[in-house]
């Protein structure tokens, strides 16, 4: 189990130097320099070339990228912005906390939702409810998140006016006020993934339940109960795989859902890097959600690992 855990955070630390490389080469590589943004169309090359010589542009991608490297592995520093000048990592944790509490209230929901509906399900194959559990995963399969949060504020905010329309509120407002106006972000951004959770648990469930042991145990005369929940530790490897994506990919849909519901969440920091051309700034983001997709499927590997002997004995 130590072999692979240390071989999975290898492999972990692998991909973040790559994705890393590929975003300082793709952020690079496009036309124009941030001093343009930063001194404006009147400045000179003369000035140009000083502030890329300043700060650092003008040197190889490899050595600004092994520097770079090195400030955020030894000193945790992102560096800072080139059009703001403030540090690029309290930037990022200045609107981390808004879009991650979201992302999570949205993966509670659709986690919770999604097993309970494929797990109902599945328990009654062919039932009425196995029909609504299908009907309902097309319907949020099919809507867009962002058209879901328009409708959401169309009916529950504006005609309703049971939720504010927009805006964010910290939990130092106030924890009800929090929950309302992240509640509809919220639910725009999870009913897909309630969707998909709630169709790979029912068919992992499903083909749980016929398999040999399932029949062993019912002729044993174990309770029903039982048997459920030893064909649902067998059944949740692939939910918990999926499950770990779906937040990771939560992270990228959220940004839309911001811009919808008006948010400063990350969204905004990342469409002005973008605008700006704030290189550091953009790739610190783009990194921090791959550093999160990295870590999920890590925690999710891990934990298929705790509940299935199969795979520790394979390890």
């Amino acid at each position: 189990m130590f072999r692979l855990i240390a071989g999975r955070i290898v492999s972990s630390i692998g991909t973040l130097l790559f994705v890393g490389l590929a975003l300082f080469i793709l952020t690079r590589s496009g036309p124009g320099s941030p001093a343009r943004v930063v001194l404006g169309t009147d400045a000179t090359v003369q000035q140009i070339a000083q502030f890329e010589q300043s700060h650092g542009l003008d040197r190889p991608v490899l050595v600004q990228y092994g520097a770079w490297l090195n400030d955020v592995f030894t000193h945790g520093d992102f560096g800072k912005s080139f059009v703001t000048g403030r540090d690029v990592a309290g930037e990022i944790m200045a609107s981390l906390p808004v879009t991650l509490s979201i992302v999570l209230f949205a993966f509670v929901i659709a986690v919770v939702f999604g097993l309970a509906i494929g797990i109902a399900a599945a328990l009654q194959p062919g039932g009425v409810f196995d029909r609504l559990a299908r009907l309902g995963a097309v319907v949020g399969l099919s809507i867009p998140a962002f058209w879901l949060g328009i409708i959401l504020i169309r009916f529950i905010a504006v005609d309703l006016r049971l939720l504010p329309p927009g805006g964010y509120a910290p939990p130092s407002a106030g924890l009800m006020l929090h929950l309302q106006t992240i509640l509809m972000p919220a639910v725009s951004l999870a009913v897909y993934y309630v969707a998909v959770l709630a169709r790979m648990t029912q068919a992992s469930l499903q083909e749980a339940l016929r398999g040999d042991y399932v029949r062993t145990a019912r002729a044993m005369g174990l309770p029903a109960w039982k048997v459920v929940a030893y064909a649902l530790v067998n059944a949740l490897p692939p939910v918990i795989n999926l499950a770990a994506l779906s937040f990771g990919y939560m992270f990228g849909w959220a940004l839309i859902i911001e811009q919808v519901f008006n948010i400063p969440g990350l969204s905004r920091a990342l469409l002005n890097a973008i605008s700006q051309r704030d290189f550091l700034l953009l790739q610190g983001i783009v990194f921090l959600f791959t550093v999160i997709f990295v870590m999920a499927n890590l925690a999710a590997d891990l934990v298929n690992r705790t509940l299935d002997p199969r795979q520790r004995s394979a390890a």
